[in-house]
Protein backbone atom coordinates (compact mmCIF):
# COMPACT_ATOMS: atom_id res chain seq x y z
CA UNK A 1 0.00 0.00 0.00
CA UNK A 2 1.72 3.17 -1.32
CA UNK A 3 0.76 6.77 0.03
CA UNK A 4 2.54 10.14 -1.23
CA UNK A 5 1.62 13.64 -0.37
CA UNK A 6 -0.09 15.04 -2.93
CA UNK A 7 0.19 18.68 -4.87
CA UNK A 8 -3.09 19.84 -6.43
CA UNK A 9 -2.86 22.43 -8.94
CA UNK A 10 -5.76 24.13 -10.04
CA UNK A 11 -6.73 26.94 -12.27
CA UNK A 12 -7.68 28.92 -9.06
CA UNK A 13 -5.97 27.39 -6.57
CA UNK A 14 -3.40 25.32 -4.98
CA UNK A 15 -4.63 22.79 -2.70
CA UNK A 16 -2.75 19.28 -1.41
CA UNK A 17 -4.08 16.25 -0.25
CA UNK A 18 -2.56 12.76 0.47
CA UNK A 19 -3.00 9.86 -1.83
CA UNK A 20 -3.20 5.89 -0.97
CA UNK A 21 -3.54 3.39 -3.13
CA UNK A 22 -3.41 -0.14 -2.58
CA UNK A 23 -1.93 -2.74 -5.15
CA UNK A 24 -4.87 -3.67 -7.03
CA UNK A 25 -6.65 -0.87 -6.11
CA UNK A 26 -10.24 -0.98 -7.84
CA UNK A 27 -11.67 2.20 -7.31
CA UNK A 28 -10.73 5.38 -5.85
CA UNK A 29 -12.94 7.52 -3.17
CA UNK A 30 -12.09 11.11 -2.74
CA UNK A 31 -13.02 12.30 0.51
CA UNK A 32 -14.75 15.84 0.21
CA UNK A 33 -14.83 17.08 3.77
CA UNK A 34 -17.96 19.45 5.43
CA UNK A 35 -17.69 22.13 7.66
CA UNK A 36 -14.73 23.66 9.40
CA UNK A 37 -12.81 20.66 8.80
CA UNK A 38 -9.99 19.67 6.35
CA UNK A 39 -7.98 16.18 5.43
CA UNK A 40 -6.94 15.82 9.25
CA UNK A 41 -9.99 15.37 10.28
CA UNK A 42 -9.88 11.78 12.05
CA UNK A 43 -13.41 10.55 11.41
CA UNK A 44 -12.47 10.73 7.20
CA UNK A 45 -9.41 9.39 8.17
CA UNK A 46 -10.89 6.39 10.10
CA UNK A 47 -13.05 5.33 7.17
CA UNK A 48 -10.19 5.65 4.64
CA UNK A 49 -7.88 3.31 6.21
CA UNK A 50 -10.79 1.04 6.15
CA UNK A 51 -11.51 1.58 2.61
CA UNK A 52 -7.68 1.09 1.76
CA UNK A 53 -8.05 -2.35 3.54
CA UNK A 54 -10.80 -3.39 1.12
CA UNK A 55 -8.71 -2.79 -1.67
CA UNK A 56 -10.25 1.11 -2.25
CA UNK A 57 -7.44 3.87 -2.76
CA UNK A 58 -8.70 7.15 -1.69
CA UNK A 59 -7.69 10.60 -1.78
CA UNK A 60 -8.08 13.44 1.33
CA UNK A 61 -7.55 16.87 0.64
CA UNK A 62 -8.30 20.46 1.70
CA UNK A 63 -11.43 21.88 -0.10
CA UNK A 64 -9.76 25.38 0.40
CA UNK A 65 -6.42 27.14 0.31
CA UNK A 66 -4.36 28.55 3.16
CA UNK A 67 -5.35 31.81 3.09
CA UNK A 68 -9.35 30.41 2.44
CA UNK A 69 -8.87 28.45 5.77
CA UNK A 70 -7.54 31.40 7.84
CA UNK A 71 -10.07 33.70 6.70
CA UNK A 72 -12.73 30.71 7.18
CA UNK A 73 -11.76 30.40 10.93
CA UNK A 74 -12.97 33.69 11.83
CA UNK A 75 -15.84 34.62 9.57
CA UNK A 76 -16.97 30.47 9.00
CA UNK A 77 -18.54 31.61 5.74
CA UNK A 78 -16.34 29.97 3.08
CA UNK A 79 -17.39 26.50 4.27
CA UNK A 80 -20.86 26.87 3.36
CA UNK A 81 -20.27 28.47 -0.06
CA UNK A 82 -21.08 25.64 -1.91
CA UNK A 83 -21.02 26.90 -5.48
CA UNK A 84 -17.39 27.74 -4.59
CA UNK A 85 -16.68 24.33 -3.07
CA UNK A 86 -18.24 22.48 -5.71
CA UNK A 87 -15.54 24.51 -7.98
CA UNK A 88 -13.59 23.47 -6.21
CA UNK A 89 -14.21 19.68 -6.18
CA UNK A 90 -14.67 19.88 -10.12
CA UNK A 91 -11.33 20.97 -10.64
CA UNK A 92 -10.09 18.06 -8.83
CA UNK A 93 -12.25 15.60 -10.61
CA UNK A 94 -10.51 16.98 -13.87
CA UNK A 95 -6.88 17.02 -12.52
CA UNK A 96 -7.52 13.38 -12.24
CA UNK A 97 -9.03 12.51 -15.07
CA UNK A 98 -5.95 14.25 -16.59
CA UNK A 99 -3.49 11.93 -14.22
CA UNK A 100 -2.06 9.02 -16.52
CA UNK A 101 -1.30 6.93 -13.12
CA UNK A 102 -5.11 7.61 -11.74
CA UNK A 103 -7.77 8.64 -14.29
CA UNK A 104 -8.30 4.65 -14.85
CA UNK A 105 -9.87 4.62 -11.55
CA UNK A 106 -13.71 4.50 -11.26
CA UNK A 107 -14.60 7.20 -8.86
CA UNK A 108 -16.37 7.08 -5.44
CA UNK A 109 -17.60 10.35 -3.95
CA UNK A 110 -17.40 10.25 0.48
CA UNK A 111 -19.05 13.76 1.42
CA UNK A 112 -19.49 14.93 4.85
CA UNK A 113 -21.78 17.72 6.21
CA UNK A 114 -21.75 20.95 3.54
CA UNK A 115 -19.12 18.20 1.76
CA UNK A 116 -22.07 16.20 0.83
CA UNK A 117 -23.86 19.07 -1.23
CA UNK A 118 -20.88 19.76 -2.94
CA UNK A 119 -20.26 16.07 -3.91
CA UNK A 120 -23.72 15.68 -5.42
CA UNK A 121 -23.19 18.73 -7.47
CA UNK A 122 -19.91 17.91 -8.75
CA UNK A 123 -21.46 14.66 -9.86
CA UNK A 124 -24.21 15.99 -11.75
CA UNK A 125 -21.86 18.15 -13.45
CA UNK A 126 -19.69 15.10 -14.15
CA UNK A 127 -21.82 11.89 -14.61
CA UNK A 128 -19.75 10.34 -16.69
CA UNK A 129 -16.55 9.98 -13.78
CA UNK A 130 -18.35 9.56 -10.77
CA UNK A 131 -19.78 6.66 -10.25
CA UNK A 132 -20.99 6.60 -6.50
CA UNK A 133 -21.78 8.82 -3.35
CA UNK A 134 -21.74 8.31 -0.07
CA UNK A 135 -23.03 10.90 2.44
CA UNK A 136 -21.94 11.05 6.26
CA UNK A 137 -23.90 13.18 8.34
CA UNK A 138 -23.98 15.28 5.29
CA UNK A 139 -25.73 18.40 4.43
CA UNK A 140 -27.12 16.72 0.92
CA UNK A 141 -30.23 19.40 1.42
CA UNK A 142 -27.68 22.29 0.40
CA UNK A 143 -27.71 20.32 -3.09
CA UNK A 144 -31.54 22.21 -3.43
CA UNK A 145 -32.94 21.95 -6.63
CA UNK A 146 -30.44 19.87 -8.31
CA UNK A 147 -31.77 16.72 -6.29
CA UNK A 148 -33.87 15.35 -9.09
CA UNK A 149 -30.82 15.58 -11.61
CA UNK A 150 -28.63 13.12 -9.84
CA UNK A 151 -28.47 9.92 -11.64
CA UNK A 152 -25.62 7.70 -9.37
CA UNK A 153 -26.31 5.75 -6.87
CA UNK A 154 -26.00 7.72 -3.77
CA UNK A 155 -26.27 6.21 0.27
CA UNK A 156 -26.81 8.83 2.85
CA UNK A 157 -25.35 7.80 6.84
CA UNK A 158 -27.04 9.45 9.71
CA UNK A 159 -27.36 9.19 13.31
CA UNK A 160 -30.22 8.54 14.68
CA UNK A 161 -29.67 11.40 17.42
CA UNK A 162 -28.74 13.46 15.37
CA UNK A 163 -32.39 14.71 14.46
CA UNK A 164 -31.98 17.84 12.66
CA UNK A 165 -29.75 16.45 9.78
CA UNK A 166 -32.48 12.90 10.27
CA UNK A 167 -34.95 14.86 9.40
CA UNK A 168 -33.27 16.81 5.78
CA UNK A 169 -31.94 13.76 4.69
CA UNK A 170 -35.39 11.92 4.82
CA UNK A 171 -36.46 14.51 2.74
CA UNK A 172 -33.62 14.49 0.21
CA UNK A 173 -34.90 11.26 -0.16
CA UNK A 174 -38.10 11.81 -1.36
CA UNK A 175 -36.53 14.17 -3.93
CA UNK A 176 -34.38 11.70 -5.16
CA UNK A 177 -34.97 9.90 -8.49
CA UNK A 178 -31.98 7.74 -8.76
CA UNK A 179 -31.16 4.58 -6.66
CA UNK A 180 -30.71 5.58 -3.18
CA UNK A 181 -30.03 4.17 0.57
CA UNK A 182 -30.83 5.97 4.46
CA UNK A 183 -28.82 4.20 6.68
CA UNK A 184 -29.58 5.48 10.16
CA UNK A 185 -27.20 4.43 12.96
CA UNK A 186 -29.42 4.82 15.87
CA UNK A 187 -26.65 5.37 18.54
CA UNK A 188 -24.83 8.07 16.94
CA UNK A 189 -24.88 12.14 17.04
CA UNK A 190 -23.62 14.04 14.04
CA UNK A 191 -19.95 13.30 14.60
CA UNK A 192 -20.23 9.68 14.79
CA UNK A 193 -18.11 9.87 18.24
CA UNK A 194 -19.79 7.13 20.12
CA UNK A 195 -18.04 4.10 20.38
CA UNK A 196 -18.36 2.04 17.65
CA UNK A 197 -20.22 4.49 15.57
CA UNK A 198 -17.86 5.43 13.26
CA UNK A 199 -17.08 1.78 12.52
CA UNK A 200 -20.61 1.15 10.77
CA UNK A 201 -19.84 4.18 9.07
CA UNK A 202 -16.88 2.48 7.54
CA UNK A 203 -18.92 -0.81 6.82
CA UNK A 204 -21.57 0.68 5.31
CA UNK A 205 -19.38 2.84 3.01
CA UNK A 206 -17.46 0.45 2.36
CA UNK A 207 -20.28 -2.25 0.70
CA UNK A 208 -21.33 0.95 -1.00
CA UNK A 209 -18.34 1.87 -3.01
CA UNK A 210 -17.52 -2.06 -3.71
CA UNK A 211 -21.13 -2.79 -4.89
CA UNK A 212 -20.69 0.64 -7.09
CA UNK A 213 -17.15 0.83 -8.55
CA UNK A 214 -16.46 -2.36 -10.13
CA UNK A 215 -13.68 -4.65 -10.45
CA UNK A 216 -10.21 -4.85 -9.25
CA UNK A 217 -8.15 -2.29 -11.89
CA UNK A 218 -5.41 -3.95 -13.77
CA UNK A 219 -2.38 -1.74 -12.62
CA UNK A 220 -0.30 -0.15 -15.77
CA UNK A 221 3.51 0.66 -15.99
CA UNK A 222 5.45 1.69 -12.81
CA UNK A 223 2.67 4.28 -11.69
CA UNK A 224 2.20 4.59 -7.96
Amino acid sequence: MRQRRQNIDLADAHLVGDLLVPEGARGLVVFVHGSGSSRWSPRNQHVAGYLGELGLATLLFDLLTESEERIDRITCEIRFDIPRLTHRLVGVLDWLAASPDLDRFPLGLFGASTGAAAAILAAIQRPEQVKAIVSRGGRTDLAGNELSRLRIPILQIVGGRDLVTLGLNRKVSQALTCRQGLEVIPRATHLFEEPGTLDEVALLAGAWFLEHLGEPVRQQGAGL
